[in-house]
């Protein structure tokens, strides 16, 4: 270990565990196992299947053991060493494919328009939720609540009727949020947003406190005076750059092209000008100004569209994120694990025996009995660490027919009873079980190799659904008396591995409290979209999750400890010492890919999107997930859960 590294506190006893490459490290030095040339079966027997999965730390999200087994089945090297899958004899009326929010909520869906039936919900990682993943920490006694995946319920457009009335029938009053909130916390600290300018991308560290608005920020930022002038031009001057054109054919022109280059190309402003505002899209596309419309920035509220006489009426190709909707933009709720409490609220709808409680208040700090999930002879079963990897139909089309559906599992993972516990003949075990329907809320690109007897046409337009790869993060630390001092809520961050932190939102919900003292722990939320700017967007999609993938834990949080201690040491930030725990959700299959009207020429066109095709019922396989309506937002996982199970039904 270098002096650097311990300087940074690498070596500090804070729990962490890194499976990249066979090794896991925990406190203060390395532990477990490793594994030369890695079977499939091997890494699913990595995973823990005693521990309380919300308070594990290290490498999350889509974990060591979660994924293996589908690169192998996409590979096509699964099929050829897999051993014969053994049948259970279990019969269930639906199984659901995943178990995030689409499949939790199809699985509703169902018992409620057929409450006799049994169902077993399936999924591959060793927590319920999917993305609505939350993460605690445990400090002196006392719990602390991150979220690691979808933040909130929230959408540019209008909740659906379909999913208001699950909202609901769960018991979240949207109302209540105005409360929960202590909207005035941070400002009565004086705390604010800022931006740190690393050595490494302009030449010092310098963190700057404000808004590239205010003249004293852009005075104070490590830039040249071309670079201050054409910021000033850009927010002030009454400049159109396409005179003579009508409002439809400027709007055309600008979904057809990039922010990035209407600030450098059409204002021909200097490039500095761009790293100012190059990470701001990151939450909702997954990627930079370079690669996202100048029409989409304009409905977003950037600069430089003052002079052109624009309306807020959608034009070609605009996304729904940058549409103004005053009717969505009140129906917002953010709850200490972010839609986490979404999923546990549908998990004890679905068995209650596992999660205690019965309010919105009392979920919040319920702890999940994991043990209960997959309760022999309950109507509603939940079996994790469950990858499919094959769905099919079982005999001719008629009331007679089923749908198999092909697991795997570790030994360590099977239970000692009931029909599951057949003898393991090795170190992974396939298990088949039979259903009348199934309901693949899985992300689409997935689909394809699971169910290849889908129709050509259709798994083509499946594999169009590239996931956008992304990374949430929760550093526990000792206090937040650095923030304070410094004057700040929330750093963009943009040289960094992750290119945002800041203090969690002051959520206050039933016996969950936020911190309102400095001095006392708190959960800091990271963030990074894993983008290669330069490159279209969907070839940045695939090199991120390339990069997520080969990027060890080790790496990340050295690199956390670097930025929080050079963002924040001007207020005193000590990363060898004040910070106590780390979690990284590692998303390389994120959120669903919203289309672009740069990418995407069906998009602009009005053509037909690849998502309808790609939702067809199959038989009696429906399919669900947002990647059904190209659209990551909650209410498009539920809405086309609710359609998946209408269509089985029909």
């Amino acid at each position: 270990m270098t002096n650097q590294d311990r300087q940074l506190g690498m070596g500090a006893p804070i729990f962490r565990r890194d499976f990249l490459n066979g090794v896991a490290v925990g406190v203060g030095g390395a532990m477990a196992t490793g594994w030369a040339n890695p079977d499939w079966g091997t890494l699913l027997a990595q995973q823990p299947s005693t521990a309380y999965p919300p308070a594990l730390t290290g490498l999350r999200g889509s974990h060591a053991g979660s994924f293996e087994v589908f690169h192998a089945l996409k590979d096509g090297a699964f099929w050829k060493t897999a051993p014969p899958p053994q049948p259970t004899g279990e019969e269930y009326d639906l199984v659901v494919v995943g178990a995030g929010i689409s499949g939790l909520a199809a699985a509703y869906y169902y018992r409620q328009a057929r409450p006799d039936a049994r169902i077993l919900l399936l999924d591959n990682h060793d927590d319920f939720g999917g993305h609505a993943k939350r993460n605690e920490f445990t400090h002196n006694g006392r719990t602390y609540i991150g979220y690691g995946g979808t933040q909130s319920i929230d959408s540019p457009a209008p909740y659906s009727a379909v999913s208001k009335s699950l909202v609901a029938d769960l018991g979240i009053d949207m109302s209540r949020y105005a409360k929960a909130l202590d909207s005035n916390l941070y400002r009565s600290l004086g705390l604010r947003s800022a931006f740190f300018f690393d050595k490494e991308s302009f030449g010092a560290d310098r963190l700057v406190v404000g808004d590239v608005r205010d003249d004293a920020f852009v005075a104070a930022a490590p830039v040249s005076d071309a670079v201050r002038r054409d910021v000033k031009r850009l927010l002030t001057d009454r400049f159109d750059p396409m005179p003579g054109l009508s409002m439809a054919e400027k709007k055309s022109r600008l979904a057809r092209m990039s922010y990035a280059d209407f600030v450098t190309k059409v204002w021909k402003l200097d490039p500095g000008v761009v790293k100012f505002y190059q990470t701001r899209t990151h939450g909702l596309f997954g990627a930079g100004v370079d690669v996202v419309p100048a029409q989409d920035a304009f409905g977003l509220g950037f600069p430089g569209f003052q002079g052109m006489d624009l309306d807020d009426k959608p034009g070609p190709g605009q996304n729904f994120d940058s549409i103004r909707n005053e009717d969505a933009q009140g129906y917002y709720f953010h709850f200490p694990d972010g839609n986490a409490t979404v999923a546990r609220l549908l998990a004890r709808k679905l068995m209650p025996h596992a999660i205690p409680g019965s309010t919105l208040d009392d979920v919040v700090t319920a702890r999940a009995d994991y043990s209960k999930l997959d309760a022999d002879g309950a109507p509603v079963r939940l079996r994790l660490s469950s990858p499919v990897m094959r769905v099919r139909h079982i005999g001719a089309a008629g009331p007679d027919q089923r749908v198999e559906v092909t697991y795997a599992q570790s030994p360590q993972t099977l239970k000692p009873s009931g029909p599951q516990a057949l003898k393991p003949s090795g170190p992974h075990e396939l298990r088949t079980v039979s259903a009348r329907a199934v309901v693949l809320a899985c992300w689409h690109t997935a689909i394809p190799s699971i169910c290849p007897e889908l129709p050509e046409a259709q798994m083509t337009a499946l594999a169009y659904a590239i996931k956008v790869p992304l990374v949430y993060t929760n550093v526990f630390i000792r206090s937040w008396t650095a923030f304070q001092k410094l004057g700040v809520q929330r750093i963009s961050t943009p040289g960094f591995f992750h290119t945002s932190v800041g203090l969690d939102f002051p959520v206050t919900l039933g016996a969950y409290a936020h911190q309102t003292n400095p001095a006392e722990p708190v959960v800091l939320h990271l963030s990074k979209s894993a983008c290669r700017p330069g490159l279209p967007i969907r070839d940045q999609h695939r090199v991120g999750r390339a990069e997520l993938l080969s990027t060890s834990f080790q790496t990340i949080e050295r690199d956390i400890r670097d930025q929080l201690g050079r963002a924040l040491g001007g207020g005193g930030f000590d990363p060898a010492t004040d910070i106590l725990g780390i979690t990284v959700n590692r998303w390389p299959h994120g959120y669903a890919y919203q289309y672009n009207s740069i990418a995407d020429d069906f998009w602009f066109e009005g053509g037909p999107e690849p998502c309808v095709a790609a939702r067809q019922r199959h038989g009696r396989i429906a399919i669900a997930n947002a990647d059904a309506a190209a659209y990551s937002y909650t209410d498009a996982a539920i809405d086309h859960a609710h359609r998946a199970v209408q269509e089985l039904l029909a």
